[in-house]
């Protein structure tokens, strides 16, 4: 089984990132030391119930019941096994946590805190921040972008997303401001001419991802901001920020490069206030008074 693991992470490198497939290798691995021939039904449910009685988390339990299928149906359709053993594979539900949001005005001040455009690592790190939060982009994704991805003067930019989906995204002005100026100082930076990476380090190879968490994570005590900044979080201040402004859930699904709708709503929390009036707005039978306590929040069994 070690030698069809193997094979499969290699079939797999165009679908998924670096990180996906590192994953893949690190929860598939254990299982395939454990395999003698095929995999049946009962050994991937004692495997799971294992990993669970040695305290593995449900999200990750989950992570591994994903991983395991997805080997599976490679097996499958490799002819290796005939018939797929995981389609009945079950494991604890994970809860869907949401990321703290940032309030407006604090991330605000927070982004217009001052920099000089001149020096290179405030010009990145403020091009990183202002992409982050300013186009909802996933670490990952900023990190990968391209010179070829965008020019000074384009008010969007190419990014490669997961299952390497490929979206437009448009960034504003004040990100147009910030990224001009990196792209100015970027060859300050860059010690090889074939080098295209957008964003680099300071040895002028393509940004390293722990570095641009300490780096944002430095900027956030700099500037003042009481909480660890983590880069999705900006993510899904981008995310919350712009649906409860526009209300447009499909909108925001495009932006951030999400394949189902659901993935949407688990970072883009609303509250009830929101709907209501969207409600409202919206549904030919609703109409209902503004006074009504589905509305105002009033508690509509208080005889009062």
């Amino acid at each position: 089984m070690a030698e069809h693991l193997a094979q499969f992470l290699d079939a797999q490198a165009s679908a998924y990132s670096p990180h996906t497939l590192a994953a893949y290798r690190r929860d598939l691995t254990p299982l395939v030391q454990q395999l003698k021939a095929a995999p049946t039904a009962t050994e991937l449910q004692q495997f799971l119930a294992q990993r669970h009685k040695a305290g593995l988390a449900p999200r990750s339990l989950q992570r591994l019941r994903i991983a395991i299928r997805r080997f599976c149906q490679y097996l499958v359709q490799t002819g290796v096994i005939e018939q797929d053993p995981s389609l009945h594979l079950r494991a604890p539900k994970a809860p869907r946590l949401l990321p703290r949001s940032i309030d407006i005005e604090r991330l605000q001040a927070f982004l217009d805190a001052p920099w000089d455009p001149d020096d290179p690592q405030q010009s990145r790190d403020q091009a990183l921040l202002e992409l982050l939060y300013g186009s909802g982009l996933r670490l990952g994704e900023l990190i990968a972008l391209n010179t070829s991805d965008w020019h000074p003067g384009r008010d969007r930019l190419i990014v490669q997303g997961k299952g390497q989906r490929q979206r437009q995204v448009p960034i504003g002005r004040r990100c147009q401001t910030a990224m001009t100026a990196w792209y100015q100082c970027r060859a300050l930076w860059c010690r090889d001419a074939e080098e295209n990476a957008l964003f680099l380090g300071q040895q002028g190879r393509r940004l390293n991802p722990r570095t641009a968490r300490r780096q944002l994570q430095q900027l956030a005590i700099e500037r003042g901001l009481p909480e660890h900044l983590h880069p999705h979080r900006l993510r899904h201040a981008f995310a919350s920020h712009l649906l409860a402004s526009s209300g447009d859930l499909r909108g925001v699904q495009e932006l951030l490069g999400h394949a189902s709708l659901s993935s949407t709503q688990v970072y883009t929390a609303l509250d009830f206030q929101h709907l209501a009036r969207v409600y409202d707005q919206a549904h030919p039978r609703a109409h209902r008074d503004e006074h009504s306590p589905l509305v105002t929040g009033e508690d509509p069994c208080d005889p009062s």
